[in-house]
């Protein structure tokens, strides 16, 4: 959905933060530690970094956020600059679930996709792009992922303004969603 949501618009006149380029600094870890670390539990994730980059962007001033290399499980060592727009895209499964998060957020989306839809997509996803096994993937669906979905993800529901179901392929909450950034947008 965020990604259709960019795409649409353009990048040239909104910008995007993805909640995952917040995962804590794990590099003084050892490889074996960061591979025990739940990184679906929300104390995995530097929401206070985020918060204060929306306060920044909010008062006018452009961001460096972290990249995070989800293969070695530690934050690169360049960012990516982000700079302040009217309407800035915040994106993640447990962005709901934070307070801080919550109410700097103008207009709160909820993409409900089935858990077998949510599985395949991280299988193809990790598989593909994360070097990761299919047991491992299996493995960290049933001891983290699957749990912490159903005790932070599913329960941050109830704080959104819109529940969309079938995400980025419902053309009708997509239509109506750009018609309100583009709304925002206007004289811009």
């Amino acid at each position: 959905m965020a990604r259709a949501i960019y795409d649409r618009v353009g990048s040239d006149r909104i910008e995007w933060i993805s909640h995952d380029s917040y995962y804590r600094n794990f590099d003084g870890l050892t490889s074996e530690q960061r591979h025990r670390i739940n990184f679906d539990h929300p104390d995995s994730l530097e929401t206070e970094l985020l918060a204060r980059h929306l306060d920044v962007l909010c008062k006018g001033s452009s961001v460096e956020i972290p990249l995070y290399d989800f293969t070695t499980h530690a934050r690169k060592a360049e960012t990516q600059r982000v700079e302040a727009r009217k309407v800035v895209i915040v994106e993640g499964i447990l962005v709901l679930a934070e307070p801080d998060l919550r109410k700097r957020i103008d207009i709160k989306l909820y993409v409900d996709t089935p858990a077998d839809i949510r599985f395949m997509r991280r299988l193809m996803r990790d598989t593909r792009t994360r070097g990761r096994t299919l047991e491992s993937v299996v493995e960290q669906y049933l001891t983290t992922v699957r749990p912490m979905h159903e005790e932070f993800v599913e329960p941050s529901k109830r704080y959104a303004d819109l529940i969309i179901p079938e995400g980025g392929e419902n053309q009708v909450a997509l239509d109506a969603i750009i018609s309100r950034v583009e709304h925002l947008l206007v004289g811009v």
